[in-house]
């Protein structure tokens, strides 16, 4: 805690100062571009990783960069979804997944989950990336491959969601998928930016 406190008081004295216009104007006013669904791994800032500033992004992470499809009732996943497209109208969805995600390592290599139950019943929303990257042959990487094999699946995850759909059809938005590599800080687009 000594460190946040530390690093609340330099954005206090250093950053906020030279951003007090900005912060003023989003007191009153929030229009994110981009929804970005990201990994919950505290070595993915999406904020860093694209040089955005506050206000730019409206930022969706869980562990994986998992997104459950749609069904009715919802949850945290779904409601924020839906409120970055139906409420705020971001334009462009990023889902980005990571190089070493701990999440698809342990589908990727079976780990024993029974001691973390809810995990386990979470990394259920990337089975379909793992029966496709399984059913795709011996890989050198099954890692890798499982880690871009999910970012079509939650694309495809995402697409269920009413709103999503309804902004894509309606040509308002552009859907994304990217894999950020964490030694040499690349992102790689996987070529499935489209507007549906």
């Amino acid at each position: 805690m000594t460190e946040l406190a530390a690093g609340i008081n330099r954005f206090r004295e250093k950053v906020f100062p030279e951003k007090a216009e900005l912060f003023r104007s989003l007191a009153t006013h929030h229009a994110p571009h981009t929804l970005f669904v990201g990994c919950s791994d505290a070595r993915i800032p999406p904020e860093l990783i694209t040089q955005s500033e506050p206000g730019e992004l409206f930022v969706i992470r869980t562990a994986g960069n998992l997104i459950p499809a749609h069904r009715p009732g919802g949850d945290g996943v779904a409601a924020s979804i839906e409120y970055a497209v139906a409420v705020l109208g971001v334009s462009d969805v990023v889902v980005c997944g990571h190089s070493g995600c701990g999440a698809m390592t342990a589908l990727a290599e079976r780990h024993d989950l029974t001691a973390v139950p809810a995990v386990a019943a979470w990394l259920r929303h990337a089975d379909s990336a793992v029966a496709r990257t399984a059913g795709a042959g011996r890989r050198p990487d099954p890692v890798t491959a499982l880690i871009r094999q999910n970012v079509y699946t939650q694309l495809a995850n995402l697409a269920t969601h009413p709103a999503i759909a309804q902004a894509c059809a309606e040509q308002k938005m552009t859907l994304h998928g990217w894999v950020f590599d964490i030694a040499s800080g690349a992102v790689e687009d996987l070529g499935i930016t489209h507007a549906a």
